[in-house]
């Protein structure tokens, strides 16, 4: 009980064991520090996303939005499905190859705009991907993180050797948007609808239905549930994820090649994961605008730049292995304020 005249009926109450308690299930809100508890974080997540292209101080720097979206899009998919599901997959370049492609082919052959060849590469990539990787669904750990690795390694080497789809040289003069700010502000609504739309997902009956399968997969299946339905939904919506950041990739430089099969978009969307978070969804969505733009900032370094990449991830993995987001949401909810006893 606090001492101070005029509070000697108050004392100080956790967030977590106050607020979060009373509305994280049944959202019972009573006052506007309450609703302000709950929509803060979102807010400042939005505005801040939405004021990044007037931050950004050149061209150059507003294009690395862009990129840094494409990485968003990986490493949400990458996320949701290893910690939600239980698939490790490093087909992070797998799924932009493929969606890059059939966004330049629709654009090229038949000469649809942007507007249509996106959501035409987002859909059918992700079915063309689901049905490549249908086999491997009964694979788990290592397994099924190698048979995803694989993909886009063959892929690679296919066109290389057959010399199909432009080849080496791959395809060009791919149609670009009309301007950067409709470039910036279409990605940037595009990762907050595919942040909330996945945590609304996750806090579905599905989300636990892929919990169930990560969890125990035995359980789901004696409850009569297909275990390899829910494996093949999942695996769609990581794929659309990486598709629409291929389609998004060739349209921001014009160009559909074999360096869309590059290992960065494998690697990268794991590093951002293992800065930001797992199992948030917001987590690596923060560790790409932290990963990509010291990328950026070392290019002058060359490959060195690696090694700063993995001191990073050291640091991180030794002293703060649970991610930025994890510890922020752990004090966020651990602020205290005064109550009635």
């Amino acid at each position: 009980m606090d001492k101070n005249p005029g509070t000697a009926e108050r004392r100080k109450e956790r967030l977590d064991r106050g607020i979060k308690v009373r509305t994280e299930g049944i959202y019972a809100i009573s006052s506007w520090q309450e609703v302000s508890y709950l929509v803060l974080p979102r807010l400042i997540l939005i505005v801040g996303l939405l004021l990044l292209p007037f931050l950004m101080p050149s061209l150059y720097w507003n294009r690395v939005i862009s990129i840094v979206g494409i990485y968003a899009l990986l490493a949400l998919g990458f996320d949701f499905l290893a910690h939600y599901v239980g698939l490790v997959s490093l087909g992070g370049s797998f799924f932009i190859g493929v969606g890059g492609y059939i966004a330049a082919i629709l654009n090229k052959s038949f000469g649809l705009s942007p507007l249509f060849t996106i959501p035409i590469a987002t859909l059918s990539g992700a079915i063309i991907c689901t049905l490549l990787l249908l086999p491997a669904l009964p694979l788990r750990g290592v397994y099924f993180a190698i048979v995803t690795l694989m993909y886009p390694l063959v892929l690679f080497r296919i066109i290389e050797a057959l010399n199909i789809l432009g080849g080496t040289d791959g395809i060009l003069g791919v149609a670009s948007f009309p301007n950067t700010w409709v470039e910036q502000y279409l990605i940037l609504s595009i990762i907050i609808l595919a942040l909330f739309g996945l945590r609304r997902l996750v806090n579905e009956d599905i989300g636990l239905v892929f919990r169930g399968v990560k969890d125990n997969d035995q359980a789901v299946r004696a409850s009569g549930l297909s275990i390899t339905l829910y494996k093949a939904i999942a695996v769609f919506i990581t794929s659309a994820l990486g598709c629409l950041g291929g389609a998004y990739f060739v349209h921001i430089y014009m160009v559909a090649g074999i360096s869309l099969f590059a290992l960065d978009y494998s690697v990268i969307p794991i590093a951002a994961t293992v800065i930001g978070g797992g199992g948030t969804l917001v987590g690596p969505l923060l560790g790409c605008f932290i990963l990509v733009p010291i990328s950026e900032l070392l290019r002058a370094f060359g490959t060195l730049r690696i090694v700063f990449y993995s001191v990073i991830l050291l640091a991180f993995i030794m002293f703060r292995s649970e991610g930025i987001m994890v510890y922020a949401q752990r004090k966020y909810h651990q602020f205290e304020r005064w109550v009635k006893v």
